[in-house]
């Protein structure tokens, strides 16, 4: 019995440890993160320091940027859409390569306002507006062709 009551306690213990070094580790990346809260979830504090997510854009930012009629793309995706975790290593390569900024909305933190807002229901979705209105939009993954296809379409004009 004093063995297994010792087992439990270390497993307590470990337990207790893990959740500790969880915290520190994320109160590290939350220190500068660019959603500008430290209430997110779980996964997007795991992508804070992937450097294919260094282009986070707030609903504010997104908004008025758009509505500011210059060419705009945005990347709407979820940190736990398996789909987005495939596309975004490839997308974003891309970009730089054709020299566009992407703006990249996460629609776990505000999906709800890109739902209504932007007609955005499912992800991963790319989305080029101009003169405040959209112009092409590409829905689910899509293989490096077609991210190019949308990129030479719409980023030349």
């Amino acid at each position: 019995m004093k063995k297994l009551l010792a087992i439990g306690g270390i497993i307590v213990v470990i337990f207790i440890l893990i959740v500790f070094l969880n915290n520190k580790s994320n109160e590290k990346k939350l220190a500068d993160n660019p959603y500008g809260t430290e209430d997110l979830e779980q996964l997007t504090i795991d992508l804070l320091e992937d450097e294919n997510y260094q282009n986070i854009a707030l609903p504010d930012e997104v908004s008025k940027q758009i509505e500011s009629g210059e060419p705009t793309t945005v990347y709407y995706f979820s940190p736990d859409c398996q789909f987005c975790m495939e596309m975004t290593p490839r997308l974003m390569p891309i970009a730089d390569q054709y020299d566009v900024h992407v703006y990249q909305y996460n629609m776990m933190e505000f999906g709800d306002q890109a739902k209504g807002e932007y007609d955005v229901l499912r992800w991963p979705t790319l989305v080029h507006y101009k003169d405040g209105k959209e112009q092409g939009r590409m829905e689910a993954a899509q293989p490096d062709e077609m991210i190019k296809a949308f990129f030479d379409e719409f980023e030349s004009n």
